[in-house]
């Protein structure tokens, strides 16, 4: 079985790269393959063995899933770890939307109420939250949409001064990332998940919001075992995580955090990771996911848009 790390495809002009996607442009549309990249502290970490085919089988699952609460990009899934999308205008604003408070990185909330802040990304916190607490409502706590480097925090004061987007299509974002987030988590907690927090990247299609990227996905979602959260809460353990929580949490302990040349994964905590990729996917959608064994992913990806984009 062979990892993913990269593409190189003939007749589709220049390969364009990000943290765990390459992808062609083409006149009105654009190919997106996810590889089997990990990322994290914003840097690549190795790869994980069927994670590109996890990340887009699902993200196709729920912007099927999700169509009715705002148009996406997706057109079509010719292979799985190809997915052709239509070509929108980024909007350089990640919309994260928390429903519980926790994380690890310089960008989660836990991480500012722990040092004793309380007003976060411009959202007022109580005081007496405990990490992995569920909060009153989901908030959104928006970042910038860094091409290199580090995402920053927003502030919705900040959003307006700088003129990102309109103020229509910044009050249109904000309803429709909460919608999704309810969507996802009701969907989620039928399959015994919780949806802790999420991102949603937007894009303008011919002036109108269209949801891009990934949704819902291991790699821009925390999610938790239901059933174990609540016993797990109060002995003050970490939630069972079903997402790249635990790989974040395994660089910080053999001290990394983004900075320096980071550690070696084991081949067992590998294997471990691809388990969890695979579980997440068969958990929400019901279905046995089926691991490609190609031993050549580039001609096989080749293979499978022959003849799809003229």
């Amino acid at each position: 079985m062979s990892i993913l790390k990269t593409v190189n495809l003939k007749g589709f002009g220049k390969r364009h790269s990000g943290k765990v996607r390459d992808f062609y442009i083409l006149t009105d549309k654009r190919i997106l393959i996810a590889t089997d990249r990990i990322s994290a502290f914003d840097r690549n970490l190795g790869y994980i063995p069927q994670k590109g085919a996890v990340l887009n089988l699902l993200a196709a699952f729920w912007f099927k899933k999700t169509k009715d609460i705002v148009s996406n990009h997706l057109i079509s899934v010719p292979d799985p770890n190809v997915s052709i999308v239509k070509n929108a205008k980024l909007i350089p604003i990640e919309m994260v939307v928390r429903g519980y408070i926790t994380g690890v990185t310089n960008t989660s909330i836990w991480g500012s109420y722990e040092k004793g802040e309380r007003l976060i990304y411009g959202v007022k916190f109580p005081e007496g939250l405990r990490k992995n607490q569920k909060l009153l409502k989901p908030v959104i706590t928006p970042t910038t949409k860094a091409e290199i480097g580090h995402d920053e925090r927003l502030t919705e004061k900040e959003i307006r001064q700088r003129r990102i987007v309109s103020p229509k299509i910044w009050q249109e974002m904000k309803k429709v990332a909460l919608a999704l987030f309810e969507r996802g988590s009701k969907i989620c907690e039928k399959a015994g998940i919780i949806l802790v927090d999420t991102k949603y990247e937007f894009g303008l299609l011919d002036g109108k919001l269209i949801l891009i990227d990934e949704i819902h996905t291991p790699d821009s979602s925390r999610y938790w075992i239901k059933k174990t959260y609540q016993k797990k809460f109060l002995s003050g353990e970490e939630p069972e995580s079903y997402d790249k929580e635990p790989l974040r949490i395994w660089f910080k302990e053999h001290g990394y955090t983004g900075h320096g040349k980071p550690p070696k994964m084991p081949p067992a905590f590998v294997a471990k990771m691809s388990r969890l990729y695979i579980a997440i996917y068969e958990k929400i959608t019901g279905k046995k996911f089926i691991p490609n064994r190609s031993k050549n992913v580039n001609k096989r990806i080749q293979d499978n848009l022959h003849g799809i984009i003229s």
